[in-house]
């Protein structure tokens, strides 16, 4: 497959690979010589200096592999929807980038059974991270510099399930309905803090607020303003405040009245354990409790954008928020690049 030749012997070679130099003293980290590099007599203490002793001289079989050609091949089938291959191998790796802004959706199981393929590998951000157009979301390499081209048709079959292992679904705009609940903003005794947090994540992420109604502790005026958010066209429904035990707030009563159904009160997440979720009219209807308000990022974070897309939220996924649900109070929030709800 490859034979070695000593480097001082090397002058008029070309390298099969790249070679890579790592400097702690400025940080870098990258390529010293590129693949397709005709040695020179004067690259030959550069070389020394980064442990070359030997030069590869390769010799493929027909059932052979090169890293690069294997990466191209890997990235390629990787890359689902909304997710595309970037740039060229480096050190016989190859990105996979998100093409738009959206979430990332990862067939985890497949991936899982993709890195057992053996001799192959790919890293991937955390599924249901929510990305931009440009960023990083995926790498995958072949692990030695020549390998069996059985091996990654293999793993190239695997990592076309279902389209492609890494994807990015853009996010729907949907006119939103905001209900912005409690006795003490209905009749003006404190300014309301909630629509403007919410008007910004909705837009955030492409969607309009189309109306907001007030409505005191009752569960009548709670039911009658969620009822006219439907009638006005909401494809989503968010009601704030009054999701506490105590006997004043009544919004879940009121969001039940109004006639949703399949609710889910409570969350294994915090913040957001007095969070729910429910359907009117197969409308999602969340009701968020005052951490919504005083956190940057809570389970509502977590939960709308899977929601936009149509995703069914319930118990069950809820629940397996559990693991990860436990946001950190990071004095600066740097929500998604952090482990919360991963």
């Amino acid at each position: 497959m490859h034979k070695t030749i000593p480097v001082d012997e090397a002058v008029g070679m070309v390298l099969p690979h790249d070679v890579t130099r790592i400097d702690k003293t400025d940080g870098f980290k990258g390529r010293a010589f590129r693949k397709g590099h005709i040695i020179r007599e004067e690259d030959i203490p550069g070389l020394k200096d980064l442990g070359k002793e030997n030069i590869y001289v390769l010799e493929l079989g027909p059932d052979d592999i090169h890293e690069n050609e294997a990466a191209h091949l890997l990235a390629t089938a990787l890359a689902g929807p909304g997710a595309e291959v970037s740039g060229e191998p480096v050190e016989g790796k190859l990105n996979i980038v998100a093409r738009t802004d959206g979430l990332l959706r990862i067939d985890v199981e497949a991936l899982h059974r993709f890195n057992l393929a053996g001799e192959v590998m790919c890293a991937t951000l955390h599924h249901n991270t929510p990305v931009k157009k440009g960023l990083q979301i995926g790498a995958t390499r072949l692990i030695p510099l020549i390998g069996k081209r059985k091996t990654v048709e293999k793993a190239c079959a695997i990592a076309r399930t279902g389209g492609g292992i890494i994807g990015v679904a853009q996010l729907p705009s949907l006119k939103a309905g905001l209900v912005i609940t409690g006795n003490e903003v209905y009749h003006g005794r404190i300014k309301d803090a909630f629509e403007p947090v919410l008007r910004k994540k909705l837009t955030d992420l492409g969607s309009e607020v189309v109306t907001v109604g007030f409505a005191p502790d009752d569960i009548q005026a709670i039911a009658a303003e969620i009822r006219t958010c439907l009638d006005r066209g909401a494809e989503i429904i968010i009601t704030s405040g009054g999701m506490s035990v105590d006997p004043d707030d009544v919004t879940r009563q009121g969001i039940k009245e109004a006639g949703a159904c399949a609710m889910v009160y409570g969350t294994p997440v915090l913040p957001g354990a007095m969070f729910l979720v429910g359907y009117l009219d197969k409308v999602p209807i969340l009701g968020l409790p005052a951490c919504g308000m005083f956190h940057k990022t809570t389970v509502f974070d977590l939960v709308l954008p899977r929601l936009m897309l149509g995703e069914k939220i319930g118990r069950e996924e809820l629940a397996a928020m559990g693991h990860g649900g436990l946001c950190r109070q990071c004095k600066s929030c740097s929500y998604p690049v952090c482990d919360f709800g991963k």
